[in-house]
């Protein structure tokens, strides 16, 4: 059985927040725990939050081991930009983009991905 978790409204760019995502996306549960505990970026924090809450809702839903869980899914979407001004000289103003995005991983236990990716290699 698959469960979610999904941070909204983090203060980490989409594009940094994917990089860190790419890396344990389809990796075992406790091996991306372990990985995003020692990244060195930043937007590693908020992933790892959102992952170990995606662990706990499985063992809490289901009641399936942290060890046979893998990331069956994980993505970062956009957020609303929040825009505020900085003064620069001659009395201009630029903007500056604050940028938010919503972070969501999916968990499933090994047995069940290996089940779902037999069924659709069936006969042609």
């Amino acid at each position: 059985m698959e469960a979610r978790a999904q941070a909204r409204f983090v203060r980490v760019t989409p594009s940094k927040a994917r990089r860190v995502v790419d890396l344990i996306r389809g990796m075992d549960a406790d091996e991306a725990s372990a990985l995003l505990q020692f990244a060195p970026q930043a937007a590693a924090v908020p992933v790892r939050k959102v992952l170990e809450s995606a662990i706990a809702n499985a063992d809490d839903l289901a009641g399936t081991p942290r060890e046979t869980l893998v990331i069956a899914q994980a993505f970062v979407d956009d957020g609303p930009t929040m825009k505020r001004f900085r003064p620069r000289a001659h009395g201009r103003a630029s903007r500056i983009n604050k940028r938010t995005c919503h972070i969501t991983v999916i968990v499933d236990d090994k047995a069940s991905l290996s089940a779902a990716a037999g069924s659709k290699g069936g006969a042609r």
